[in-house]
C-alpha cells in the first residue's frame, strides 16, 4: 500500500474496530490488484477513483460493508471479476452493494452508447429517467447504494476537466438536476454544496469566477465584520448565561448565484456583501436553542418573513435547526442558524448517521419513518405515465423543500413547498381533486390557489355533481397547482375525454389566452412551431393537457418565425431598450431617481442622496445642488448592469368601478413591471385602459395578461399591436 493511500485507514481507525479496518484494507488491496495497469482519462491510476469514493464515505463515518463496496464498485464492470468472486471473498452484503452500483452504471453506459457516446469511465445519463428510476429501486432496497453513487459522482466531478466540453456540460447538468438535490434530500449538506459548486463551475464558468472574485476581494472586510458580530454575540451570551459555540461561515458559490438570480427577478440588487454569509450557533440542548434565539433577537431586529423553526417542524431529511436573519451592524442582514451539537451532526451526515448509530449500538428507531418518501416515490412511479413525466415529478415534488399540513382529523400530510390547497386535494385522492370546489384552511374559506404553510389544517370542499377538473387548472401562470403529480392527474382526465371535447377545450384556451398577445402569426405557423403539422392536432393537444399554453409561449419567446411566402421574419416584440440600473450598496431595494440638476448618465461617477419620501436621488459626483450639503444623508451607489426591456402596449376592457385603476397598477407593480404610460377613458359603463409597459420577454407578457384578466370586472386583456419587419 503506497503512502498516499494511508489517509483512509487513519480516518476509519477513529471510529471502526480494528477487525473492520482490516477487512477494508483487504478490499483495497483486491481492488488495486484488479485495476492494475488501468488509467483514467485524467491520466491517474484507476485505483484513485474507488479510493477517493471510499474516502468521501469515510468522512460520513459509514460502515465496513459500504466502504468495502465503494472500493470494489468498479471491479465487476471493468475487470474480470464476478458477483460470486466478491461474495466468496467479502460476503453477500458487500457483493449485493457492488452488484447494485454496477447495475446503476450499466443503465447510464447503455443509454450513452445508444446516443452515440463513448465507453469507459464517467457517465452521461442521456436518459435521466432510467437512471432515477433505477436509483429509487436501489434506495428502497438499501440506501447505501445511492450513498456510494453520490460519492462516485463527487469524485467524477472533481476530475471532469479531462473530458470534452460537451460531456462536461451534460454531466454537470445531470449533477445539478439529480445528484445534488438527492444529497440534499438525504440530508448530506456538505456533499450537496460540493456537487452544486463543481457543476456550476462548468455550466457557467464566467459567473462562477465573478462570484469567487467578489468573495475574495471582500475577504478581509468580511472577516473583520463577522469577527465583530461573533464577539458581540459571545459577549451577550456570557451576560445571559448561554453556553454556545459561535462561528461564521461563507455561503457557497452556487447558493450565492441563486440568491442573485432571485434578487434579479424581484428587481433587487445584491449590494450588501454581508448577506452572503452566515453565523452558526451550537448549543447544548433544545431549550438553549430558543434561549439563544431570544438573545439574538434582543440584540438586532429580525427581518420579517426570514424565520424558520425546523426544530419544532423538522424537515423529512432529519434536518433540525432554527433559521433567522437579522439586521446587524451598519444595517447589514446576516443569516443565523441555531442548533444543538447533535442536530449539527445530523445536518452534516443526514441519513448516513443511521449507520454510525448502528456501529455505536444505538438504535435509530425512526429511520424507516424518515425514509418514507422513497416508498412514496415508488408508489407514484407505478401510477405515473412516461418516464420523463416521472422524472419531472421527482424533481418538483420530491427535491423541493417540504411543507407539513394537517387533515381535519389531525393526520399529518407532507407536500412540496408552494403547494396549493388543490395540490393537497389531489394528494388525498384523485377524485377529490377532480371534484374540488373550494377549501377551508384553519376554518376560513380560501381560494383553490392558496399556498399552504406549515401547520395549516386543510378541509377540502367538493361537489358530487362535478365529474372532472377545470382546464384552467393547467395554466401555470394562474397558479392553481404546483406539483407535477397533480398536473399529471388533471392531464390524464382530459386525455380520456373524446377528441371533439379536447378540440373545443384547446380552441378555447388558444383563442382566449394566446391571441391576446398579438403575435401576428397564423394558427398554422404557431402549430408548426411547436411540432404539429395541423392546427386541429395542435388544438387537441392543448385541450387534453399534453401541451400547455406556457409551452407555446416559451416556443414563441425563443424563436423567430420565418415566413417563407414573403421572405420575412416575424418580430414578436418591438426593438428592445436598455434602462440603466443603479446598485445601492448596503441599502437594499430602495426607490431611485435621477437628479434633474446634473442628469447623470451611465458611466458617470455618482453618489446617492437619501430623501425622506422619494427614496434615493442619484447625482453626479461634484454636483453643487444644495440638498447634498447634509453629508450624513449621502450613501454609496454604483452603476449596475443595464437591463433589457421591450415597450409593449396593452388594452384592458373592464366594467367601470371604484378602485379599478388602482388594482391594475398595483398588480403590474407587484409583477415588477414598469409602466411607461397609462391612458384611461370611459365609454358608457366600460373603462378602456391603455398601458405601455416595459417587459423582459413574451413569457412575462403572457403571465401579466393572465393575472390582469383575474382582476374583478376585467372583460378582456390584449396586446394592441406587434410588428413585422423585413430582414
Amino acid at each position: 500500500m503506497v503512502v498516499q493511500h494511508k489517509e483512509l485507514f487513519e480516518k476509519i481507525s477513529d471510529y471502526l474496530p480494528e477487525r473492520d479496518v482490516a477487512n477494508i484494507k483487504e478490499a483495497f488491496n483486491f481492488s488495486e490488484k484488479c485495476h492494475f495497469g488501468q488509467k483514467r482519462r485524467s491520466g491517474e491510476p484507476f485505483i484513485e477513483h474507488p479510493y477517493q469514493t471510499a474516502l468521501y464515505l469515510a468522512d460520513l463515518k459509514l460502515d465496513k460493508s459500504t466502504l468495502s463496496a465503494a472500493l470494489l464498485h468498479d471491479v465487476i464492470e471493468d475487470c474480470d471479476v464476478s458477483y460470486a468472486d466478491i461474495q466468496d471473498k467479502f460476503g453477500k452484503e458487500v457483493a449485493n452493494l457492488v452488484d447494485s452500483v454496477t447495475k446503476l452504471n450499466k443503465v447510464e453506459v447503455n443509454k450513452l452508447k445508444q446516443a452515440g457516446g463513448y465507453s469507459g469511465e464517467g457517465s452521461i445519463a442521456f436518459s435521466k429517467a432510467a437512471t432515477v428510476q433505477k436509483m429509487l429501486v436501489a434506495m428502497a432496497d438499501d440506501i447505501r447504494v445511492v450513498l456510494i453513487k453520490l460519492a462516485d459522482r463527487l469524485h467524477n466531478m472533481k476530475t471532469l476537466k479531462a473530458l470534452s466540453r460537451q460531456k462536461q456540460l451534460a454531466i454537470s447538468q445531470e449533477t445539478l438536476d439529480i445528484y445534488a438535490p438527492l444529497a440534499h434530500r438525504l440530508g448530506i449538506w456538505e456533499m450537496k454544496w460540493l456537487l452544486e459548486d463543481l457543476a456550476f463551475q462548468f455550466i457557467n464558468p464566467d459567473e462562477y469566477k465573478n462570484i469567487a472574485s467578489l468573495l475574495n476581494s471582500k475577504r478581509i472586510e468580511r472577516e473583520q465584520y463577522i469577527d465583530n458580530v461573533v464577539e458581540e454575540v459571545n459577549s451577550k451570551f456570557t451576560q445571559e448565561g448561554v453556553v454556545a459555540t459561535v462561528t461564521g461561515r461563507a455561503k457557497h458559490i452556487y447558493s450565492i448565484y441563486k440568491k442573485i438570480q432571485l434578487y434579479s427577478k424581484m428587481n433587487k440588487n445584491v449590494g450588501q456583501i454581508y448577506d452572503l454569509f452566515a453565523l452558526r450557533i451550537l448549543v447544548n440542548d433544545r431549550n438553549d436553542c430558543y434561549r439563544a434565539l431570544g438573545v439574538v433577537h434582543s440584540m438586532w431586529r429580525p427581518l420579517p418573513g426570514e424565520f424558520d423553526d425546523y426544530i419544532a417542524s423538522p424537515k423529512d431529511n432529519m434536518y433540525q435547526s432554527i433559521h433567522t436573519t437579522v439586521l446587524c451592524e451598519a444595517g447589514s442582514p446576516v443569516e443565523i442558524q441555531i442548533r444543538t451539537e447533535e442536530m449539527h451532526r445530523l445536518a452534516e451526515y443526514g441519513v448516513a448517521a443511521h449507520w454510525l448509530y448502528k456501529e455505536g449500538s444505538v438504535e435509530d428507531v425512526n429511520f424507516e419513518e424518515k425514509m418514507n418518501w422513497i416508498r412514496q416515490m415508488l408508489e407514484w412511479q407505478r401510477n405515473e405515465g412516461p418516464a420523463d413525466q416521472f422524472v419531472e415529478s421527482f424533481k418538483t415534488d420530491i427535491f423541493k423543500d417540504q411543507v407539513y399540513v394537517y387533515t381535519p382529523l389531525g393526520e399529518l400530510k407532507e407536500l412540496p413547498s408552494n403547494s396549493t390547497v388543490l395540490d393537497f386535494a389531489y394528494r388525498i385522492h384523485t377524485d377529490i381533486g377532480h371534484r374540488c370546489i373550494g377549501a377551508k384552511v384553519n376554518n376560513k374559506l380560501v381560494e383553490l390557489k392558496y399556498n399552504l404553510v406549515n401547520g395549516d389544517t386543510v378541509e377540502i370542499l367538493t361537489d358530487e355533481t362535478i365529474t372532472g377538473p377545470n382546464v384552467n387548472w393547467l395554466d401555470l401562470d394562474l397558479g392553481y397547482v404546483s406539483t407535477s403529480s397533480a398536473r399529471e392527474k388533471i392531464k390524464q382526465w382530459f386525455n380520456r375525454q373524446n377528441r371533439q371535447e379536447n378540440l373545443r377545450y384547446g380552441k378555447d384556451i388558444f383563442y382566449k389566452q394566446l391571441q391576446r398577445l398579438g403575435t401576428g402569426l397564423q394558427d398554422q405557423q404557431i402549430a408548426e412551431l411547436v411540432g404539429f403539422s395541423t392546427v386541429d392536432e395542435f388544438m387537441v393537444s392543448l385541450g387534453n393537457g399534453d401541451l400547455t399554453i406556457q409551452d407555446v409561449v416559451k416556443a414563441l419567446a425563443t424563436n423567430e418565425i420565418s415566413l417563407s411566402s414573403n421572405n420575412k421574419v416575424m418580430k414578436l416584440l418591438p426593438e428592445k431598450v436598455s434602462l440603466p440600473n443603479v446598485e445601492i450598496v448596503g441599502a437594499g431595494d430602495l426607490l431611485t431617481r435621477m437628479g434633474k440638476c446634473c442628469r447623470p448618465i451611465h458611466g458617470d461617477e455618482i453618489v446617492g442622496y437619501m430623501t425622506r419620501n422619494r427614496g434615493v436621488t442619484i447625482h453626479r459626483y461634484g454636483c453643487s445642488n444644495p440638498e447634498r450639503e447634509d453629508v450624513e444623508k449621502l450613501i454609496d451607489v454604483s452603476w449596475g448592469k443595464s437591463q433589457v426591456y421591450y415597450p409593449v402596449r396593452i388594452k384592458i376592457e373592464a366594467w367601470d368601478r371604484v378602485g379599478l385603476l388602482r388594482d391594475i397598477t398595483s398588480l403590474v407593480s407587484g409583477e415588477k413591471v414598469n409602466i411607461a404610460s397609462c391612458i384611461s377613458e370611459e365609454v358608457e359603463d366600460l373603462s378602456i385602459i391603455s398601458l405601455t409597459v416595459y417587459i423582459n420577454g413574451i413569457d412575462q407578457l403572457s403571465r401579466l395578461c393572465s393575472k390582469l384578466e383575474s382582476i374583478g370586472g376585467v372583460i378582456s386583456v390584449k396586446r394592441i399591436s406587434a410588428s413585422v419587419s423585413n430582414k
